[in-house]
């Protein structure tokens, strides 16, 4: 009887892996360098490491930066647009706006496809799906003839107003088929039927150029798994929070661009409730990057738009989560006015930190960890040592030798510039939503999550961290938590007050019904199937529009009208009942339910952490070199409370806790670590 889970994420430098035995409810873990070239490597790695059987495997679970590293080194086939004729520029026109305003300068990238690959067709529909002109099939079949003498195989077909109507997309899709058999072609109308030509646009060109990368490297995997005696299918976590098969990634590869970020997500939040935090702040740190999420009342941030480069828009909803260039590996550099920075620029897995002794020689946030004693000198439970000597030199010849500095001064200034990086992002996602920190608690994990989850909370007056087991693995074993799940939409724009809530009984009906369909497509039983309704209103003369749940019916648009002022109010702080308040689009998930591990929270009870098991020194800052107490974390029991500086070996990290000596901070500020254990 299969009785093994397995999930898998992809980092930028490490690769995690957790293995969940449902018979005895123990969790294994392991880490294995990142392979860039080809992430497969390192996922069966990982699997050969962690001694998978993997004919006892019920499920494999896994997040994947493939689709995220391939449009931010825009590694993509040769592709093109088809696209309504007189609208060949929408990609290059965009909406207008700058990432930086006043920086002229700083041009928005270009587009995913160039401009001499991007065709028009001949036809015409308006606004209500109604055809003014026919597709032009001569021009369509010359078109597709084009295409496959310049040996194109990825095609995009964006025609205006398909999401009204989509008969002339299908059409060329059927032309261009019948004329190159192999091509793989994504249309917007399929893709995403919603209005606004460049979002639409822009999601299905991503859509078109990630489907040979991403199906190609999914299909490999499938294959490898399978033929290693897996039986199950593959799921791959998407940007909504959920997985997919690989039947469906090969239609809507674009669903992963953000698949890596989001498990780390979906883990915190259910790290927070079992350990009793209904408000928490995830601090995902790896190796190239942070992370950084909201979990407010119990449930995460979910964005409609989601981009790896300003400019560049996918209309999918996604976990929302801030992602800056802080991370283990980021490059601490001297720039042009002579100030220190910290980052983006990361040193990443190859050639890696210059403590790692495979090449690099830049200075990283790892290597003022180490000279600073925060950071022993064996990561991975032992599969790298890192060389104190060589960090040391690093940042001597590159940040203290340039300033004038003390070795311990530069390597402590590499790690506050570090953490005022974090905290900002922090504030970004709590205090520019209507949140205030202090009424949170800090889940730290990733690989040097917990190494600087304390200094973050500190600058921000949380007064909590909780730091997971094993956090180096967090994010993988969010990949074990989700669920199927597939995000439908449909426009239906008019005045609430004057809504045909049967018209838009039909409308909810026919999506319920395709998502049925998938979902049994994806092999769903129809008791395990779950369909969430939901609307998107705004007040009348608005062009953005605010998504509030919805009931089904009499009276289930009035309802959605009183949620909708309610939420518009805790957003944005006003609300305006008397407003005429319109219906813009109609949005169902569907969600299929798989069996997950089932975690056992231990009993927390505050206590001392008992006896060290060794001891170093530590530089913290104004206080200087401090002898402090190293604890293996595996001796720790649940509820283990640090006030004072302490050293927790984990398999991936060393988490510091600052000295609190000072008598006049407000007891509010002293911080706590509460390693809590999620399972028993």
């Amino acid at each position: 009887m299969n009785h093994v889970r397995v999930a898998v994420d992809v980092g930028g430098t490490f690769t995690d892996v957790c293995i969940f035995d449902d018979d005895t409810q123990q969790m294994r873990i392991t880490k294995v360098p990142s392979t860039p070239s080809d992430p497969m490597e390192a996922v069966m790695h990982g699997v050969a490491r962690g001694e998978i059987d993997l004919s006892q495997v019920v499920q494999f679970s896994h997040g994947t930066t493939v689709a995220t590293n391939a449009l931010i080194t825009r590694n993509f086939p040769a592709a093109a647009l088809v696209t309504t004729r007189g609208f060949r520029d929408v990609l290059e026109i965009r909406d207008g706006t700058k990432d930086d305003l006043w920086d002229a300068y700083n041009d928005v990238s270009e587009p995913y496809i160039r401009r001499r690959d991007r065709f028009e067709v001949t036809e015409r529909i308006d606004y209500n799906g109604h055809t003014i002109t026919a597709l032009d099939e001569g021009e369509a079949r010359a078109l597709a003839e084009l295409l496959h003498r310049r040996g194109v195989k990825t095609i995009a077909v964006c025609f205006l107003n398909s999401y009204a109507n989509a008969a002339h997309e299908t059409r060329m899709r059927e032309i261009i088929e019948e004329t190159i058999p192999d091509a793989t072609v994504s249309t917007s109308a399929e893709v995403l039927p919603e209005i606004f030509e460049y979002p639409r646009f822009n999601t299905a060109v991503a859509n078109a150029v990630l489907a040979p990368l991403v199906s190609g490297y999914v299909n490999r995997l499938a294959a490898r798994l399978t033929d290693g005696g897996y039986r199950g299918d593959l799921l791959l976590l998407h940007s909504g929070g959920g997985s997919m098969t690989p039947r469906l990634v090969e239609k809507f590869p674009v669903r992963l661009a953000a698949s890596g970020i989001a498990a780390g997500a979906i883990s915190a939040k259910h790290i927070a409730q079992q350990c009793g935090y209904d408000n928490a702040v995830s601090l995902d740190m790896g190796g190239t990057s942070t992370d950084i999420a909201l979990v407010a009342d119990g449930e995460l941030r979910v964005s409609q738009e989601w981009q790896v480069e300003y400019g560049h828009p996918i209309i999918f909803p996604s976990i929302e989560v801030l992602t800056i260039g802080a991370g283990g590996g980021s490059l601490a550099h001297i720039d042009i006015a002579g100030s220190l920075r910290n980052g983006p620029q990361s040193a990443g897995a190859d050639p890696g930190p210059a403590c790692y002794d495979t090449g690099g020689d830049a200075p990283t946030n790892t290597d003022a960890n180490v000279v600073l004693g925060r950071l022993g000198t064996s990561l991975a439970g032992g599969a790298k040592h890192l060389q104190k000597s060589l960090a040391e030199a690093a940042i001597t010849r590159a940040i203290a030798e340039p300033l004038g500095m003390e070795l311990a001064e530069a390597a402590h200034a590499i790690v506050a510039v570090a953490n005022a990086n974090m905290a900002d992002a922090v504030r970004l996602v709590s205090i520019r939503r209507g949140y205030d920190p202090r009424d949170f608690a800090l889940l730290a994990f990733g690989g040097a999550g917990a190494l600087h989850g304390a200094d973050v909370a500190r600058e921000l007056g949380i007064p909590t961290v909780v730091v997971p087991p094993s956090p180096g693995v967090t994010s993988a074993m969010g990949c074990l938590l989700v669920d199927i799940q597939h995000d439908f939409a449909h426009m239906y724009t008019g005045l609430a007050s004057g809504a045909d809530e049967e018209g838009i009984e039909q409308e909810f009906v026919a999506l319920e019904n395709e998502a049925s369909a998938r979902l049994r497509h994806e092999g769903v039983a129809e008791a395990d199937g779950l369909l969430q309704r939901k609307i998107s209103m705004r007040y009348q003369g608005q062009w953005r529009s605010l998504q509030v749940p919805m009931g089904s019916g009499p009276g289930a648009v009035e309802q959605a009208v009183r949620t909708f002022h309610e939420q518009y109010e805790r957003e944005f702080a006003f609300r305006q009942d008397d407003a005429p308040v319109e219906v813009y689009q109609l949005h169902l998930t569907a969600v299929g339910k798989i069996p997950k591990p089932s975690f056992r929270p231990a009993e927390v009870v505050e206590q001392a952490p008992g006896e060290p098991e060794d001891r170093r020194d530590v530089y913290f800052g104004s206080n200087g070199w401090l002898d402090t107490p190293v604890y293996d974390r595996d001796a720790l029991a649940a509820g283990t409370v640090f006030s004072g500086p302490a050293i927790i070996n984990q398999l991936d990290s060393t988490t510091v806790v600052p000295p609190h000596t000072n008598a006049e901070i407000d007891e509010w500020l002293n911080i706590r670590i509460h390693l809590e254990e999620i399972n028993s």
